[in-house]
């Protein structure tokens, strides 16, 4: 079957109490079992599990293409227990544009775990083999990544990692499962932000792993889970369940626009660069085309003057909300120096922007008098 024939039917079978076509949300928090603990209905606690979660992870398992999923609290906790599961004296290749807060982690806690990070530029394969070692347990990539919007080859980032004894790791939040699939292209976990795209409404916060094989690997991250309490809440995987209906015409709307707004603003005279692979002057144009149905809505804008120009067109506009987080149905725009930590390393005059699913020329003329053209 096609994508959105899946998304739409994945994890949605009707209720067989009720005959309810809308997926039910179990509240429980915990559930009946026998005298001797014994799990008659398959589930005991709701942090352990819940059926609610179980239909998302089956439907994020089918979209995906991989045997099994999990799904967390947030994006972070799902990143947090992928790499509490490497032993201590692991080293990590962890590309050097991710997102801050996983930057963050590996700078701050992963130290403490006993585990080695190198941030290394995913778009440079020497640069990858020359990094690795032999004690090298994981790459960790993300494409389109946030907020340069880089693009890395997947395959090729796969065969090198694989070639090392290490897994890849492939955060498509930006794509989505509409747009990408890692597990196809040779990665072995691809992560998502559930928040973002598969919600798609701005109200549910959530991570997901998916994984293309199941075994011991995912049934530690599920104890890691379990015992470390960042399971999903049954509401917010009802949410990105409901999300992952939607989500196929919704990204082709977002992608169209998006490219739409990078065209209209490639060299505008106050527009220092756009960074958008759906553009041919991007320089993972190739790959991206290579490796994605469409090149999302997620683009970035360098504003000519630095931080103070692009506070000054942040200001103005009108249709945009200056808000982080992206994904959902309005657009978002972010001078992400400001949200980021201190050495982000975003340039001090770019803005991200989340491209919604209002009309293009709307957007475009909003961006246009906020420029001052």
């Amino acid at each position: 079957m096609r994508f959105e024939t899946i998304a739409v039917h994945a994890g949605a079978e009707v209720d067989a109490e009720t005959g309810a076509v809308a997926p039910p949300i179990h509240l429980s928090t915990t559930f009946e079992h026998g005298p001797a603990g014994e799990s008659p209905h398959g589930f005991v606690y709701a942090r352990y599990g819940n059926p609610t979660q179980d239909r998302l992870e089956t439907a994020l398992a089918a979209v995906e293409g991989g045997e099994r999923a999990l799904v967390f609290a947030s994006g972070l906790a799902a990143g947090a227990a992928y790499w509490q599961t490497l032993p201590a004296g692991s080293h990590i290749l962890l590309q050097e544009n991710s997102y801050w807060d996983f930057r963050t982690m590996a700078r701050d806690f992963l130290p403490r775990w006993g585990i080695e990070t190198t941030l290394v530029d995913t778009g440079d394969l020497a640069a990858v083999g020359a990094a690795l070692r032999p004690n090298t347990r994981s790459i960790w990539i993300e494409t389109p990544s946030n907020p340069l919007i880089k693009i890395a080859d997947i395959a090729a980032l796969a065969g090198l990692a694989h070639h090392a004894g290490a897994e890849l790791v492939v955060d498509s939040t930006f794509a989505s499962p509409a747009l990408q699939n890692p597990l196809e292209l040779g990665a072995d976990v691809a992560f998502h932000s559930t928040t973002k795209y598969l919600g798609g409404h701005s109200d549910v916060l959530g991570g997901a792993l998916v994984f293309r094989r199941g075994g011991e690997r995912v049934e530690e991250l599920w104890r890691v889970r379990k015992v470390l309490g960042s399971t999903a809440s049954p509401f917010s995987s009802w949410l990105v369940l409901r999300g992952l209906r939607s989500l196929a015409c919704r990204v082709a709307h977002h992608s169209a626009a998006a490219l739409r707004i990078a065209q209209a603003l490639e060299g505008h005279p106050r527009v220092e660069a756009v960074y958008y692979p759906g553009l041919a002057s991007h320089p993972g144009h190739e790959i991206a085309r290579r490796q994605m149905k469409a090149f999302g809505g997620m683009l970035s804008l360098n504003i000519r003057g630095g931080r103070e120009a692009a506070l000054a067109v942040a200001s103005k506009v009108k249709l945009f909300v200056n808000a982080t987080s992206l994904g959902g149905v309005e657009s978002l725009i972010e001078h992400r120096q400001s949200v980021e930590a201190p050495g982000s390393g975003a340039p001090e005059g770019l803005l991200r922007l989340s491209v919604g699913l209002e009309h293009a020329d709307d957007l475009i003329e909003d961006l246009s008098q906020a420029l001052g053209g």
